[in-house]
């Protein structure tokens, strides 16, 4: 039997549409129950913030729980390991984070391959460490702190939140480019290093700025710059280490991976709310009030910052003999 032309026409055109259907009910229908969202680290730092953020947003857009797993441990390999492992299907979210970009060459051998197993979703911001000082501590700029560190090799300490940590290769590239001698202690934590920083026993932190804030606020702590490339809107007055250092740039990327072979539906469906939120006036005061700068971006360029992160810090991690705690 010969079919009219364009009863012909009509069934080529449904053919050819019908392998999208299912994948476009699989995004309409995601999420279909609670979802995760595993933190590396324990509840209440920047990472952990963050997700809480970006986790209330998503559960009143999508109208189902996005729950807050912390999951620390190891750097934060514990957690991505524990999402490289869970089902692709969307339901298990990785809260991505610098440690993941440093660990790749911190770690001699990890049971994963971040860039390789953890598909990125976006990127929410980039958070800049601060240059801290004790106010009792004879300098007040950062060329005064480079005259006084070359002059006195050895004698500046470095606190720390731990080995491999966003500060401690903030203030190990600060090391490289200045070529200046500190003498890195690390902590297990970031409290802990604000505390002996607070009490006189190290000299120099570079923290992230969400724990330092008030006591810089408050006089207990003299910043002497900001890590980012671009001058921070929290501290707009305080220049960054870059305008000392041509080309110093230091700063916490964070953001949302999924394992491997996650539909590709369901990872635009996640950035594009992502960056919904990212857009939202309210979103975006209560990430500059905590000191972030927003990041939209889709998952290419999320894996592009991704990749060129990783490269940069493999080099900082070499020059510096950081080994993981």
């Amino acid at each position: 039997m010969k079919l009219p032309r364009r009863n012909f026409l009509h069934l080529v055109a449904g053919a050819a549409a019908l392998p999208a259907v299912p994948h476009i009910a699989r995004a309409q229908a995601y999420p279909a129950r609670p979802v995760r969202l595993i933190v590396g680290f324990p509840a209440g730092g920047a990472n952990d913030t963050l997700a809480r953020l970006m986790g209330h947003w998503l559960s009143e857009r999508l109208g189902q729980q996005f729950v807050i797993e912390n999951r620390p441990g190891a750097g934060g390999n514990i957690g991505t390991e524990a999402v490289v492992r869970a089902p692709a299907d969307g339901y298990t979210l990785l809260q991505v984070g610098p440690t993941n970009t440093i660990n790749a060459t911190l770690y001699d051998k990890l049971n994963f391959n971040f860039i390789r197993d953890i598909m990125p979703v976006a990127s929410i911001s980039r958070e800049t460490n601060v240059m801290v000082v004790h106010p009792s501590f004879a300098v007040k700029t950062v060329p005064e702190f480079i005259a006084y560190a070359k002059a006195n090799p050895g004698k500046i300490n470095m606190a720390s939140a731990s080995n491999g940590s966003s500060g401690h290769m903030s203030g190990e590239l600060f090391k490289m480019m200045a070529s200046v001698n500190l003498v890195h202690v690390p902590y297990r934590g970031g409290a802990p290093a604000l505390t002996d920083l607070l009490g006189g026993q190290v000299q120099v932190f570079f923290g992230n700025m969400p724990s330092s804030i008030e006591y810089i606020r408050a006089g207990k702590l003299r910043v002497l710059a900001v890590t980012m490339a671009t001058r921070s809107d929290v501290l707009p007055d305080i220049p960054t280490v870059g305008e000392f250092l041509s080309g110093y740039e230091a700063s916490a990327m964070l953001g949302v991976g999924v394992p491997k072979n996650t539909p590709i539906e369901i990872v635009d469906k996640l950035n594009q709310e992502i960056n919904a939120a990212l857009a939202d006036p309210k979103m975006k005061s209560r990430l500059t009030d905590l000191g972030s700068t927003v990041l939209h971006g889709s998952p290419a360029d999320f894996g592009k910052l991704i990749a060129d992160e990783t490269a940069k810090w493999a080099k900082v991690v070499k020059f510096s003999g950081a080994k993981p705690d």
